[in-house]
């Protein structure tokens, strides 16, 4: 009976233990599930440090607008690449991560921005490789990858297939910012690895953005000195700290009803936020006026509903803008009927 009964006990204890043990594995895997969705996407980890970052999340938003979603017509030249390569952009390219470079000189050859990007989708194969190889006037093995350098306007573009399904792209002056691409996915098992822009702020992100840019993010659209959208001059400068977001206003499972916009500055203090808030929100006084007499059309209608929409706050030494846009503005946007027409624009707004 005794041996009976510490036979029973010790097949007590092991069940306590085998129980433990995979109470432990379970609590590590939702622990490292709630880590990764609270972390960057990894298109965007594998980044290199830059001045800002632009992300875009394409797959839902074709998937959520499949019904409106018309690919524009092709170009010749992209023909060909389509025919040669099997790549159809508007349908393979799934994210898109962009890290932007301010150069010394805004007017020198390589321009204001240059740009490195990881594009994530069915971009990948042998045919990619044949038409980069076709069209490359160098060609450098780093880590494994062929580095592929290709002339456009003036620029050297390099291209390396980094994935399985990514793609790794740069028009840097030189090529330590692929390199880095490279060597951040190399190592990007961590799920919070990345820049340190990101670090500072991806945490202000709103979650399940489709779209998002944190840092100085102005820079592609800054024309003298100032950052000017849809004709508009913005009391900002171009070098200002910013984070800007796209995210669903009404999730719906399936559909979308609308989507939120969020813009959020950081000013170098609170009398500067409190400043430049009162200077936006006398501009988007202003611009409601100017797109009164607006033609009707989805892309101006869209702007009048932003407008409409949009309210400036101020927070401490932030400047916080919200508005929304109708749910298939991405995809008009995306088919290059997201902007108002110049020839709708009327003089005043266009002189500012």
């Amino acid at each position: 009976m005794l041996d009976g009964f510490m036979r029973r006990q010790g097949m007590h204890r092991r069940t306590r233990t085998t129980l433990l043990i995979v109470a432990a594995v379970l609590t590590l895997l939702a622990v490292a599930v709630f880590l990764r969705s609270k972390a960057p996407p990894e298109a965007a980890r594998l980044l290199p440090e830059s001045d800002g970052i632009i992300y875009f999340n394409l797959k839902p938003i074709r998937t959520f607008f499949r019904k409106e979603w018309r690919p524009p017509q092709r170009a010749p030249e992209y023909q060909q690449f389509v025919n040669a390569t099997g790549i159809d952009w508007e349908t393979d390219l799934d994210q898109v991560a962009v890290a932007l470079h301010r150069m010394p000189d805004p007017n020198g050859p390589n321009g204001p921005v240059a740009y490195s990007m990881v594009l994530v989708g069915k971009l990948t194969g042998k045919r990619l490789n044949a038409w980069l190889d076709a069209h490359a006037t160098a060609r450098e093995s780093y880590a494994g990858k062929t580095v592929y350098s290709l002339p456009s306007e003036d620029r050297t573009v390099r291209v390396a297939q980094i994935g399985y399904d990514m793609v790794a792209v740069s028009n840097f002056p030189t090529p330590e910012q692929i390199h880095s691409i490279i060597d951040r996915h190399r190592a990007a098992a961590l799920p919070f690895a990345g820049s340190s822009l990101l670090e500072r702020h991806y945490h202000d992100v709103p979650l399940l953005s489709l779209a998002w840019g944190v840092g100085q993010i102005g820079l592609p659209f800054s024309e003298s000195g100032a950052i000017r959208i849809f004709g508009f001059s913005l009391p900002l400068q171009p070098d200002s700290t910013i984070i800007a977001s796209v995210s669903p206003a009404l999730p719906v499972p399936g559909s979308l009803g609308a989507l939120r916009v969020k813009v959020e500055e950081i000013a170098p203090n609170d009398a500067a936020a409190a400043s430049q808030a009162a200077n936006l929100a006398t501009l988007v006084t202003l611009a409601r006026g100017f797109t009164t007499h607006l033609g009707d059309n989805a892309a101006n209608n869209s702007l009048k509903l932003l407008l409409k929409t949009a309210e400036v706050t101020q927070h401490r030494d932030r400047v916080v803008i919200t508005a929304t846009l109708p749910a298939n503005f991405l995809a008009k946007l995306a088919q290059g009927e997201g902007a108002p027409s110049a020839q709708s624009q009327p003089a005043g707004a266009a002189a500012n």
